[in-house]
């Protein structure tokens, strides 16, 4: 597994939990796989003790450092930190600084051999890409997005025509390894990528990790509908502080994360409605999210009613246990054979690549159907 943004509270936690449960330390609590695990044949998805991990960053704070700062934080068990200390060193010794200089075609082959060589030095089977770094603005179209051989040509004469997620997918399908995007970056999402995870045969999912509030809305959604119960609005407000607050404060970056968050609620319900959905930096919250919604809705004659909900939680928490789900799942499907897109992994995601459901209880079967397929 090597993770883009390797040193960020969901990565940091995500390592964590994993050492925590190669030693027994920890239960599963929060990983789908576990519950798979019971359902289908040993060997289908790769053991936790067979996930070696590295990965990417472009901050330097050791691993160690960033995982005391989540055990202060309620995210990590403190007395988790001692017994995992040498796991934590052993990855800290596998990250890699993302290189920042020089053409994006020197860039991605830096990256490619980086991943070729962690890759060769523990004799890996695969290594899966999992894109849990800060969320960027949304990148303007060019035309080399949209056709393969356009995008290499114009790499190849020294343009930079990516951003930085796109290029962690490029450089990833071409050192052959399969990718997740957990963020709602620009990432996977260009046509020239998935010709090029065509052309190289790895399987690819996204996008932007489901985890609280939009979870919470692809139950209750489903709901109104299947009841003839007409949402007139549905409002929300988000409050979160550490990196994803600060980060989400600029409104360029913002406007991915509140496209993807609104973008299935208009399917579920079967018509638009008013959606107005907000985010705000509240420093103090540090790694914890809360988010309230208010929906209003129309019943028989008429009558107006409404519904308030509030989801305060640890992100990092929620989306750790699904980043080692997305990778064992990646694992199985480019084992199996499975090439592009996995619309059935869209039960983790808020903007389902490859698959227009939006629906969670529809998602859960299809994620169940796709396990048996493998």
């Amino acid at each position: 597994m090597w993770l883009i943004g390797a040193r960020g509270s969901v990565a940091t936690t995500a390592v964590c939990g994993l050492l925590g449960l190669r030693a027994g330390l920890v239960p599963p609590t929060g990983s789908v796989t576990a519950l798979l695990d019971t359902h289908v044949p040993d060997g289908v998805l790769p053991p936790w003790d067979s996930l070696v991990v590295g990965g990417h960053d472009v901050v330097s704070t050791p691993l160690a450092k960033r995982a005391e700062h989540l055990a202060r934080a309620g995210v990590v068990p403190a007395d988790l930190l001692g017994p995992i200390a040498a796991g934590l060193a052993e990855v800290q010794a596998e990250l890699r600084d993302v290189p920042q200089l020089g053409p994006q075609v020197e860039v991605a082959a830096r990256m490619v051999a980086d991943l070729a060589s962690f890759r060769s030095r523990h004799s890996l089977d695969r290594v899966v890409v999992v894109n849990v770094a800060s969320t960027e603005p949304p990148a303007p179209p060019r035309p080399e997005h949209a056709d393969l051989a356009a995008l290499e040509r114009a790499l190849s004469s020294g343009e930079d025509v990516l951003p930085p997620s796109s290029l962690a997918a490029y450089a990833a399908f071409e050192a052959g390894c399969p990718f997740v995007d957990f963020t709602p970056s620009t990432g996977v999402t260009l046509p020239a990528l998935d010709e090029l995870a065509a052309v190289v045969g790895v399987p690819y999912a996204g996008r932007d990790g489901k985890t609280g509030e939009t979870l919470v809305r692809t139950v209750l959604a489903p709901m109104f509908t299947a009841r003839a119960l007409r949402v007139l609005s549905w409002a929300g407000t988000n409050l979160l502080g550490g990196g994803d607050g600060a980060t989400l404060e600029d409104p360029d970056h913002a406007s991915s994360k509140l496209r993807t968050k609104a973008s299935g609620l208009a399917a579920l319900l079967g018509h638009p409605v008013v959606a107005p959905l907000h985010i705000d930096n509240v420093p103090d919250l540090g790694e914890r999210k809360t988010s309230w919604d208010h929906v209003s809705f129309e019943g028989f004659l008429g009558a107006r009613m409404s519904l308030q909900f509030t989801w305060s939680g640890l992100d990092s928490a929620l989306a750790a246990p699904l980043v080692l789900d997305l990778a064992r799942l990646l694992a199985a499907a480019h084992r199996a054979g499975r090439v592009g897109v996995q619309g059935a992994l869209g039960f983790f995601f808020k903007d389902p690549l490859g698959s227009t459901e939006h629906g969670f209880a529809r998602q859960t079967r299809d994620l169940a159907e796709w396990v048996e397929g493998l």
